[in-house]
Formats: structure tokens, sequence, C-alpha cells
């Protein structure tokens, strides 16, 4: 399930590219500004329209330490920290959110996603203390982890989050950084901007134009197995959305022939191995796509598409790509994509 811990605080990578194309040309007085930089482990970009050129930098940087307090297992002392190595903690704004969100994603996908995956996480040698070699955890050491994991084990008292059993501990990498990058999104409108890009690591949302009148799109990027001249497998357009992805085509391990990816089932203990490369979500925010698209990998192309098609009240659109049973890469995604995907 989750597809970022190991890598750092809550880096993303993603198969996403930004790039600055799209229908509706006007002419803009507007200026193209942008802020880019490393956090979390990662690389940001955020790109705005405005006639305001100061540099937002430092609030932008703000942000991103604050989150990491809240929810980076990489930094010694912050709450996700403090809840995992005691009982409970006092959670802030950002904690809270998340924690809700995570709870309702999990509810909602039967564990699917769950927080609670951590100390799987780390058995499959994912984790923040990454071992020399990797290796397949044995069903013993399974069996006795699950025991306690599962989002039936945390307990919200207010802002107080509680863990049932005191071996319980959380990871939210596989929603956090959506999370920030819807942050940042709202602390751009706040300043009254209203045309921005915000791609945190691959997670991106967007809304209105760029500085040339067309709307942004981004591209899906064509994975390194598939032979193809285009960097980008499909190109899509990116208003008053975000988009995420989840995939599982960089990291894992091999044993015994088999190929183990980090997307970690909550229920069964075990890594995926199975025949989906990637998956893209495209929500309302960042924070939706980003639960989801965990979910939604661990689904399958088939029970997932099917889940999309049955839940309309989540406002989710994903693009699978995948192997068939002949071995061939192919992809399959939602109805509402078929409605935004461009031509190359």
């Amino acid at each position: 399930m989750n597809k970022m811990t190991g890598r750092r605080a809550f880096a993303g990578w993603s198969i996403l590219l930004c790039i600055s194309v799209g229908w509706h040309s006007r002419v803009s007085a507007q200026k193209l500004v942008e802020v880019s930089g490393q956090a979390q482990g990662t690389y940001f970009i955020v790109k705005y329209v405005s006639n305001d050129t100061t540099s937002l930098r430092p609030q932008i940087d703000s942000l991103f330490g604050v989150i990491d307090h809240s929810l980076s297992l990489y930094k010694p002392g912050s709450l996700i920290n403090q809840f995992n190595e005691g009982n409970e903690v006092q959670m802030d704004e950002h904690m809270a959110y998340v924690i809700k969100r995570s709870l309702e994603i999990s509810k909602s996908t039967n564990g699917a996603f769950d927080i609670t995956v951590k100390p799987l996480v780390d058995a499959w040698g994912f984790g923040v203390h990454k071992p020399a070699a990797q290796h397949v955890p044995g069903p013993d050491t399974l069996k006795r982890i699950l025991r306690y994991v599962g989002s039936k084990y945390l307990q919200v008292h207010g802002q107080t989050l509680v863990k049932r059993k005191k071996d319980v501990q959380i990871d939210c990498n596989g929603i956090a950084q959506g999370y920030t990058t819807d942050v940042i999104a709202r602390f751009l409108q706040q300043k009254g901007i209203t045309d921005y890009l915000v791609d945190v690591g691959g997670e991106l949302a967007g809304s209105g134009k760029n500085h040339r009148g067309k709307i942004w799109t981004v591209g899906i990027e064509t994975p390194a197995a598939i032979e193809s001249p285009y960097p980008a497998q499909a190109l899509l357009e990116l208003n008053n959305k975000a988009i995420t992805t989840s995939g599982n085509y960089r990291r894992f391990f091999e044993q015994g022939g088999t190929r183990f990816t980090h997307s970690i089932n909550p229920s069964t203990g075990q890594a995926l191995h199975s025949n989906i490369i990637a998956v893209t979500v495209m929500a309302k925010d960042a924070v939706t796509a980003d639960g989801y698209d965990n979910a939604l990998i661990l689904m399958g192309v088939e029970k997932g598409l099917d889940f999309i098609r049955k839940h309309p009240e989540y406002g989710l659109d994903a693009y699978f790509i995948y192997k068939n049973k002949k071995g061939e890469i192919t992809t399959a995604f939602s109805a509402g994509y078929s409605k935004i995907v461009l031509t190359r």
C-alpha cells in the first residue's frame, strides 16, 4: 500500500511530467512565476500567474517544515514519531486532517488503504531504515505483525490519537504528500492566486491557466519498460483537479524469480507482485487521489475500475498501465479519462 516509505519523509516519485501546453489560447499580461527546490526528500515546483512577482519561497518552505514536524517519519520528535514510540499523541491540524481522511478511505476501500501498515513496510525492507539486503519475511513474522495491523486499532478523541494495541504504528506517507500539495494550493488561493500548478514530487494540483492562457496540461510518463519515442503515455488537462500516481516499476526487489514491490496488502501482509505497473488517479484534491491510488493498485485493473464505477461519490478517475496475459504492456482507464485525455 505504501508508495513512499523508505525514500524520504514523503518524497514522492510519480510518473507525471509537468508540461505547460493546452487549449484555449489567449494573451495574458500577467507573468509566470516559478518557485522550485528540494523539500521532504524530493523536488517541488510551484508555478503561478500573477502581476506580483514577489517570491513566496520563504512561506512555502515554512509550510513544508510545519508538515514535516507533523507527519515525517524521518524527523526526530515529529508528531507521528511521538505516536509510534508511545501510546497517544495530541495532533495538530495537519495530522488530524490526514488521519481523518485516512480512516475514511480505509473504511470505503475495506482496508485496502491502511496507515497502520508501517510494521509490514519495515519487515519488507521498504521502511525508513533499509536493510543491507531485502528478503521475503517469513510467514510467522507476517502473522505476528498482522495482529496489530488495522485501522480498528486507532481511536480519535477530539485532537488526541490513541492506539488500542501497544505495537500499533502508523505511516502516512501514502497520503501525506498529496495533502502537502493541497496545502500549498490553498496557500496560493489565500494569496488571491487562481492560476497555478503545484507539483510536489509528482503529486499535482492545478487551477486555471498558464501565462499563455492555456489550461495546464500534464503527461502520464511512459515507463522505461515500454519502447516508445514519446516521454508521455498520455496527456490530460488539469483544471481544478489533482492527480497522483502509485507505481511498482521503481521500488522493488526480486527473490526466487518473483518481483516484490513496495505496495503491501494490509490484510495479507504480502508485497504486491501483480501485473500492474502503475495507476494514475485524478480527483478533486490531491489528498483524495493520493489515498485512493494505493488502494486501486492493490485492487487490480478490473476490480479497481469497477470500484470507481460503483462509487461516483468519490469523484475518482484512474488510468492503469499493466501487462496483459500475453505479457504485453497496455492501458485501461475509467470513463472520465476518455473525456480529458489529449492526443500527442
